[in-house]
């Protein structure tokens, strides 16, 4: 790889030498210029890169089933922090700004219907920070879903700690207004033998940047990635997966799908996975496909593989732009189905498979309906 800068005022040669820092001041005040902000646009992003102090709160409301604890802390509550340190200045400035985080617990040895965490922007021209923990306890299995909807201005980082043997499932959607500015990090914990199933549906917002991050506490960690989104004209959305496996026999799977239509429509994913020389058994495979329906749309997709020891099940990974197959639509239309039915017909089976992970109907059908009203914008 080559020598970068990573706004921490030093050069990294590997995703093994990322900086982390819980210290705001420890990260130079991004240009653009650096590898892990060249791609976004930054006069866009209401000064959450550069010391934006917080002018409202965003709310945060929790509807889980009674055997879930949810909890309003301090900052000083010293289970924050579990499931990873700040790698970037927005994330940093989002840990040293909230003023409560809410915690939620999953208690172990229990299968528990959905919990679904909604937060609702400041407002209109408001910058607000927030922290979110999700604690799944040994050998729980359950879902949560994080609702994004709303205005103004938001950092904040999630925590997602997988004691050993559960299984959780997270779904956050990203429906934000048109003015919505969200710039948030994901640190996922995994125990031995515990599964995590992220899915990160994007659809709403002026700029969207998600970035989960995943880690292994011991070896068995299964962690699946999936994310789905479809930018409009005008419109950025950035998403930026990193798996870092650090200890032996874990698998992870990464398939990320997007849609971008009209003038200036701008979709971003940097995909990136490090085998560690420790992380000898290690499966792995990463991909993105990127479907562009009008002119004036842009995708960048960019999958980065670093490995560092041999002894490794599998690894790979794949990536693709292009318009519809004309295959694709002929045959539909030779079929008798006109050339609009046939483009959404195209559409929905691309994003298809993502929508099959999506384990809450609610949910699920809310999303489809989201797609049909981007494809009726355009005519599609």
């Amino acid at each position: 790889m080559t020598a970068h800068s990573h706004g921490a005022g030093t050069l990294v040669t590997s995703r093994a030498d990322h900086f982390t820092s819980y210290d705001v001041a420890a990260f130079e005040v991004p240009g653009g210029r650096e590898e892990i902000w060249r791609f976004t646009p930054l006069k866009r992003m209401a000064g959450l890169h550069s010391g934006a102090e917080a002018t409202g709160a965003a709310t945060v409301e929790v509807d889980a089933p009674e055997a879930v604890q949810v909890e309003t802390v301090d900052r000083d509550d010293e289970r924050l922090g579990a499931a990873g340190v700040p790698g970037d200045r927005v994330a940093a400035q989002a840990w040293s700004s909230f003023a409560q985080a809410t915690v939620i617990t999953l208690p172990g040895d229990t299968e528990l219907a959905p919990t679904t965490v909604t937060v609702t922007g400041a407002g209109q021209g408001q910058v607000a920070y927030g922290h979110v923990q999700v604690r799944a306890e040994k050998f729980a299995k359950a879902v949560v879903v994080l609702d994004h909807r709303g205005s103004g201005a938001y950092a904040d980082n999630v925590e997602i700690v997988v004691g050993d043997g559960a299984d959780l499932t997270v779904v956050t959607v990203q429906d934000w207004a048109d003015d919505a500015v969200h710039v948030s990090t994901h640190h996922i914990r995994l125990g031995r033998d515990a599964k995590v199933r992220h899915t990160a549906v994007t659809l709403g917002g002026d700029l969207v940047r998600l970035t989960p991050l995943v880690s292994y506490a011991d070896r068995g960690g299964d962690a699946e990635l999936h994310g789905l989104y479809f930018a409009d004209a005008g419109q950025h959305l950035e998403h930026r997966p990193f798996i870092d496996h650090s200890v032996p026999n874990c698998r992870s799977n990464v398939v990320y799908k997007g849609a971008l239509q009209g003038e200036g429509a701008h979709t971003v994913w940097i995909g990136d996975v490090l085998i560690r020389a420790a992380a000898e058994g290690t499966d792995t495979y990463e991909l993105n496909r990127n479907l562009v329906l009008t002119d004036g749309a842009r995708a960048d997709s960019v999958p980065n593989l670093e490995i560092e020891t041999g002894e490794i099940e599998g690894a790979g990974h794949a990536s693709a732009t292009g318009r519809f197959d004309d295959e694709q639509l002929f045959y539909l239309q030779a079929r008798g189905i006109p050339e609009d039915q046939a483009r959404r017909l195209v559409v929905r089976g691309f994003f298809h498979e993502i929508l099959l992970k999506i384990s809450v109907p609610e949910v699920r059908e809310r999303l489809e309906a989201a797609i049909e009203a981007e494809l009726e914008a355009v005519g599609a």
